[in-house]
């Protein structure tokens, strides 16, 4: 079995998760703006988000012999450890419904914007319960200044979604007769949003300008969640859910592994961090399966009906839903493993995801084109306090000494 020790070594799961959690979300917003319905790549997602789970058990809680105190992965599966099992699929219940909400949340609030208040959310709240859990293993005088700053970015967060959103509103009452008529001629190509379409699909709101009221109104019609007429207070409160339930997920596996509150019986070694992330999927998967299977025959938020046959006909966008689940499970995993060998607090810099998440959002989707100088102000003083939030949680690094029971 693999076991992650070094500082470096967690440093760098810790970059190469933010890159992969930070681009998952991407990806479902990229099909949900093309009309694919969000219970078809759900399905799609949390098949993949469980494999990548029995990969990373079988081969890096696999490798090799095991001792006592660390056994492998299949080992480990037969022992008498159900209250650290309990707690990891705990875990996965919260991240589930954490992932799902934020899922919808995209639609109504917007990817940056859902990414930041829920990444703040989570920081503030499950780092401290981390800080504690890991019997103070990160320095405090570090840590918690690194908290501060994503406290602060929270309310930015909450500042550019107000102010984009009456940037919108403007935008709407403005519209002129040529934009009614569809006519961009007058546009520039430097204007132009090229929708970076790797699947060769494509919509009228590819080709028009990136900002515009016609562009805001032809992806309304073309996406799988219609948000005009509906109160931003749905998204916002499926925002704060989703942080909510983030924040609580970490905490649950830190317990899984190290069993601060001693349930497991004298002599039973603890979860490694291959057999908690297996359990905690486990149950991240039954839970998203459950949901999304009843959301296909009663949908949520006006969306059609459908069937579990039209689900398995949908293939457009299955590919890359699929590389959503990879790019989560595999993300999930390297923080774990970061959090093992470094501390769990200082492994929740991976939450300063929003910094990937947002350019992907610019990149993508046009976010934030056209928008007023206030809100480019804002956006870049959030995306200013993620920067120094993660390197000054990446500074906190500890190195745990022991994983064993005593």
């Amino acid at each position: 079995m693999y076991m992650l020790e070094s500082k470096g070594g967690a440093i760098a799961c810790m970059f190469l998760s933010l890159f992969f959690l930070g681009t998952w979300p991407a990806l479902l917003t990229m099909l949900e703006r093309r009309g694919r319905l969000p219970q078809h790549t759900y399905l799609d997602y949390s098949i993949t988000n469980f494999l990548a789970a029995l990969l990373i058990a079988f081969t890096l809680g696999g490798i090799g012999k095991g001792t006592h105190d660390q056994p492998n992965f299949l080992v480990q599966l037969a022992q008498d450890n159900w209250p650290s099992v309990l707690f990891a699929m705990g875990g996965g219940l919260f991240l589930s419904l954490g992932n799902l909400s934020c899922q919808y949340a995209f639609a109504f609030v917007g990817l940056s914007v859902t990414e930041v208040i829920t990444a703040s959310i989570t920081v503030v709240i499950g780092t401290t319960l981390n800080y504690f859990l890991d019997d103070k293993i990160n320095k405090a005088e570090i840590l918690f200044p690194g908290v501060g700053c994503f406290l602060i970015a929270v309310f930015l967060g909450s500042a550019v979604h107000s102010s984009n959103a009456a940037d919108n509103k403007a935008k709407l009452n403005n519209f002129t007769g040529d934009y009614k008529n569809g006519d961009t001629s007058s546009l520039k190509d430097g204007d132009i949003v090229k929708s970076k379409d790797l699947e060769g699909g494509s919509s009228s709101a590819d080709n028009v300008e990136a900002g515009t009221a016609v562009f805001l109104m032809e992806l309304e019609e073309k996406r799988a969640i219609k948000v005009f007429g509906k109160s931003t207070l749905i998204g916002l409160f499926l925002t704060f859910f989703a942080g909510l339930c983030f924040s609580m997920f970490s905490p649950a596996f830190n317990i899984a592994t190290n069993d601060q509150w001693n349930t497991l019986r004298k002599g039973v070694p603890h979860l490694t961090v291959y057999t908690a992330f297996f359990y905690f999927s486990v149950s991240c998967f039954v839970i998203a399966m459950i949901l999304n299977i009843t959301f296909l025959y009663h949908p949520v938020l006006n969306l059609p009906k459908s069937s579990f046959k039209a689900y398995l006909a949908d293939s457009d966008g299955r590919v890359w839903a699929m590389l959503a689940g990879l790019l989560c499970g595999f993300g999930n995993g390297l923080q774990f493993m970061g959090g093992q060998a470094a501390g769990y607090a200082a492994a929740d810099a991976v939450q300063a995801l929003p910094l990937v998440s947002t350019f992907w959002g610019v990149v993508l989707f046009g976010e934030y084109r056209k928008s007023s100088r206030r809100t480019y102000i804002l956006l870049g003083s959030m995306l200013f306090m993620f920067i120094v939030a993660v390197a000054v949680l990446m500074a906190s690094s500890g190195q745990r000494t022991s994983t064993a029971k005593e």
